[in-house]
C-alpha cells in the first residue's frame, strides 16, 4: 500500500467506525389476529412484503395472536429472515426494537398491546390499514362512546393512523383524532404475493377448472358463525343466528342469479370456494343445492378449507371474483384479478374501500334493493370483458400500491430519526 492511499485509509476509520457501530433499526409488527379466514391470515404476509420491499434493511419481528394450522410455516417459509416472537421474546423485543407498527385489522385489534408498548417503552408507533367503526366488527350493538374514546386516544399517541376506508378516516376526525398525520392507507392485504401453485394446480386438474375459464364466487352469512368451528370453543349466538337465517336467501340469491346468468351465456365456469372455515357449509346450502341441474355440471363446489398461498394461486388463473367476502377481492385486486364486492351494514365501513381506490362500478350495497338486482349483470358483464376487467383492477392495483409507497416511506422516516 502507497502511502497515499495510506493516508486516504486512515482518515476514513472514524466514518467507517460509526457505520460499523450504527444500531441497525428494528420493528415489532403486531398482526396474525385469526387462522379460520384467510383474509385475516393475509394482513401480516402483506405487510411483511412491504417491510420487506421498503424497508430492506430493518429487522421485523412478528408479534402474532395465532399462527397455528400451517400458518406459521407457511409465513416462515415465505419470509425466513422475520423472527415470530411469543412469550419472553416480546419483553426482549421490547428492549430491543425502535417502533410497534399495528397491522391491518378490522378495528385497532391489539389495541392493549399497544397501550402496553407505549408504557413499557416510551418509543413511537403507528397504525397501518385498520377500519375504525362505532358499531365494531362483529358486534350486535354499537360499541360504547367510553371503548370509542379510548381507541381516540391510542390513536392521538400515534406518529400515524391509516385507515382502510375513508368512512373510518372521517368518523376518526368526527370522534375528536388528532394523530398528526391520519389518511386512507390501504389494506395491507393488497400486496399479498404468496403462492402454492403446486397445490392450486392439482385442484383445478382435477376438477377441470383451466386458467381463465371460470369465475371464483365466495358467499357468507350476516354474522359469521364461530360457533359451528369447534376450535373457536365460541357459544352461539342466537341473536347473530336469527340474524343469519332471516337474511341468507335474500343476501345469496343475487349469487346464484349470477351464477346461473355466467354458465347461460359464456363458456366460463364457477368455482363456489370459502375464506373462511364456515363457507364451505354456505355455499353447499346456499348456492350449489339450490342450482338447476343443467347448472351445476359447471359450477365445483369446494368442500375443503384453504390457507391463503393456495387460494391466492387459484385466483391468479381465475377470470374474477365475486361474493361477499372482502379480503379474497382485496388479494385478487392486488394482483391485477377484478373483483366484485357485495356488502351489508353488518360488515361495517370497510366495503366502502372498493369506492376509494376507484372501484365503485364493482361495490354493491345488498341492502338496497336497486342495487341488489344489479349483481348478476354486472358479473356477466366481468365475465363477458376480460381485457376491459383486467385493465380496471390493474388501475385500481396501481393506485393501491402507490399508496403503499408514500406510507412505508413516513414509516422509514421514523425510523430513521
Amino acid at each position: 500500500m502507497n502511502r497515499r492511499h495510506f493516508i486516504h485509509s486512515a482518515a476514513a476509520l472514524p466514518f467507517i467506525s460509526a457505520i460499523a457501530a450504527e444500531k441497525p433499526k428494528r420493528l415489532i409488527l403486531r398482526s396474525s389476529w385469526q387462522t379460520v379466514n384467510i383474509g385475516d391470515i393475509a394482513h401480516t404476509p402483506g405487510v411483511l412484503a412491504l417491510l420487506e420491499k421498503h424497508l430492506p434493511d430493518v429487522e421485523v419481528r412478528l408479534w402474532p395472536s395465532k399462527v397455528d394450522n400451517g400458518v406459521e410455516e407457511m409465513l416462515r417459509a415465505r419470509f425466513p429472515k422475520v423472527k415470530i416472537i411469543q412469550g419472553e421474546e416480546v419483553k426482549t423485543a421490547f428492549d430491543e426494537c425502535d417502533f410497534l407498527l399495528h397491522g391491518s385489522g378490522p378495528s385497532l385489534v391489539a389495541e392493549k398491546d399497544v397501550i402496553k408498548w407505549s408504557k413499557a417503552t416510551g418509543k413511537p408507533y403507528g397504525v397501518y390499514g385498520i377500519t375504525f367503526s362505532s358499531q365494531g366488527s362483529t358486534a350486535t350493538k354499537p360499541s360504547s362512546d367510553k371503548f370509542i374514546l379510548s381507541t381516540i386516544d391510542v390513536f392521538n399517541g400515534a406518529k400515524f393512523v391509516y385507515f382502510r376506508d375513508s368512512v373510518s378516516l372521517e368518523l376518526a376526525k368526527k370522534k375528536g383524532c388528532t394523530c398528526p398525520l391520519m389518511e386512507f392507507g390501504p389494506d395491507g392485504a393488497f400486496a399479498v404475493d404468496l403462492k402454492n401453485d403446486a397445490k392450486a394446480d392439482a385442484f383445478l386438474k382435477a376438477n377441470n377448472l383451466h386458467d381463465g375459464k371460470f369465475l371464483c364466487c365466495i358467499p357468507r352469512l350476516r354474522f359469521t358463525p364461530y360457533w359451528s368451528i369447534p376450535e373457536k370453543k365460541a357459544e352461539k349466538d342466537e341473536v347473530k343466528h336469527a340474524r343469519n337465517e332471516a337474511m341468507k336467501e335474500h343476501d345469496c340469491k343475487p349469487l346464484r342469479d349470477a351464477i346461473v346468468s355466467v354458465i347461460q351465456n359464456t363458456d366460463m365456469k364457477i368455482l363456489l370456494c370459502p375464506e373462511d372455515k364456515t363457507q364451505m357449509a354456505v355455499n353447499k346450502e346456499m348456492l350449489y343445492d339450490k342450482l338447476p341441474e343443467n347448472v351445476k355440471a359447471k359450477v365445483v363446489w369446494r368442500e375443503t378449507y384453504w390457507l391463503s398461498d393456495e387460494a391466492l394461486s387459484t385466483y391468479r388463473r381465475s377470470a374474477g371474483l365475486f361474493g361477499h367476502e372482502m379480503h379474497s377481492p382485496i388479494m385478487c385486486i392486488g394482483n391485477g384479478i377484478p373483483a366484485i364486492v357485495c356488502r351489508w351494514a353488518e360488515q361495517t365501513s370497510k366495503g366502502y374501500m372498493w369506492r376509494d381506490i376507484g372501484l365503485n362500478e364493482w361495490l354493491f350495497d345488498l341492502d338496497k334493493e336497486d342495487e341488489l338486482a344489479r349483481v348478476a349483470e354486472t358479473v356477466l358483464a366481468m365475465a363477458k370483458d376480460p381485457v376491459g376487467s383486467k385493465a380496471k383492477a390493474a388501475k385500481a392495483r396501481n393506485f393501491v400500491m402507490n399508496r403503499f409507497a408514500a406510507s412505508m416511506g413516513l414509516v422509514k422516516n421514523h425510523l430513521s430519526k
